[in-house]
């Protein structure tokens, strides 16, 4: 999608250890980046009259606040995603899931924190695999909002 839109990006590889016990935080480390740097993609289930997903990006050092992510999508309640339902309906697998290029194009949410950087990181699609581009053309081509959503 990066390359398609003619948006600056660089790609980092490195080596996965499978049994690393935060995908996110593996990245950071091993690339030697800033984890507030590096972030994960989330899916999640929305409810208020009928279940719809949605995607959030936050730091792999933080947590997603389920409340704010809910608020964020203008839904009642948000709840994590199972992770059959998230490789299914992305077309990634769990610690690969990138924001860009998924199978069906979801409501995405952006932390705000995002915002302060020059560049982001977040998976390009596959564990081992990061894609380093400003958040502004990630906010773009995700079609995405900027909120708080982190805790």
């Amino acid at each position: 999608m990066a390359k398609k839109g003619g948006i600056a990006h660089s790609l980092h590889t490195y080596t996965h250890a499978p049994d690393a016990k935060s995908y996110g935080l593996e990245a950071a480390e091993t690339l030697g980046l800033d984890p507030q740097q590096v972030f994960k993609t989330l899916l999640v289930s929305l409810a208020g009259g009928e279940n719809k997903l949605a995607v959030a990006i936050v730091p792999v050092d933080s947590q997603l606040d389920l409340k704010g992510m809910a608020k964020a999508s203008g839904a009642k309640k948000a709840i994590m995603a199972e992770p059959q339902l998230a490789e299914r309906v992305t077309g990634y697998v769990v610690g690969g899931i990138s924001p860009l290029g998924q199978k069906k194009e979801l409501p995405a949410i952006i932390d705000s924190s995002a915002m302060g950087y020059d560049s982001i990181y977040v998976s390009a699609g596959k564990r081992g695999l990061e894609i380093q581009l400003s958040p502004e053309d990630l906010v773009n081509l995700c079609k995405a909002k900027v909120r708080s959503i982190k805790r």
